[in-house]
């Protein structure tokens, strides 16, 4: 009996063990500040350049790179100097990389600039430092002169000087010719393809559509 004692005694003496479970995520996967239904104006340099309207914007300065989520979507407006409307692009996923100063933009792209140019693809990157739009998937890309496709794009960031490579579409014929009767010699080699279409409005052939093995550039 005294033996049994002991053995009870010894037992209930014993230090209670912490059942304790391991963490659910990695520190670097948690925001440090997660925002809903925001309507608000971004600046730069002091100036007012975009609007941003999303439903959740989640930051992480932890995960390497550091970056802002837009995984509800996004619509990025931008603005000149005098705070007028130059375009907008949306998608439905977006990351910053704050650091990179480089936007990766997935799912249904769309831009539209002040020009009427209208962009279209499932990927686009924004390039801050190069200023330079790109894409490695089908891009689709329509102005009121032409329409064309291909599987890379790349832009300047006012969507005034792109290439469109592999691409499919309709175009003046002196879009690829470079050719024009009332347009002088030393003239024609600078004009980009927006200032021959431009010259060219009242005296336009029908358009044709052709496949290009090379890339159609505006320079």
């Amino acid at each position: 009996m005294l033996a049994l004692l002991l053995s009870v005694g010894a037992g209930s003496c014993q230090k209670p063990k912490d059942h304790t479970a391991p963490a659910v995520r990695d520190r670097d996967s948690v925001s440090m500040m997660t925002s809903y239904g925001i309507n608000t104006l971004i600046s730069d340099s002091g100036v007012i350049k975009y609007r941003i309207v999303t439903e959740r914007w989640d930051v992480n300065t932890v995960k390497n790179p550091s970056r802002w989520t837009f995984e509800k979507g996004i619509f990025l407006e931008q603005f000149d100097e005098k705070f007028h409307v130059e375009g907008y692009i949306q998608a439905d996923t977006a990351w910053y990389y704050d650091q990179k100063k480089l936007w990766e933009l997935r799912g249904r792209v769309r831009i539209r600039n002040v020009n009427g140019l209208i962009f279209r693809s499932e990927e686009l990157f924004w390039d801050g430092i190069a200023h330079e739009f790109y894409s490695h998937k089908f891009s689709k890309v329509i102005t009121p002169e032409r329409e064309m496709q291909g599987t890379y794009f790349r832009s300047d960031e006012r969507m005034q000087r792109y290439e469109v490579t592999n691409s499919v579409g309709s175009f003046l014929e002196s879009d690829m010719s470079g050719e024009s009767e009332n347009t002088a010699p030393d003239k024609q080699k600078t004009a980009t393809l927006s200032d021959t279409a431009t010259t060219q409005q009242s005296q336009r052939q029908p358009a044709v559509r052709r496949a290009a093995t090379t890339k159609t550039s505006q320079p």
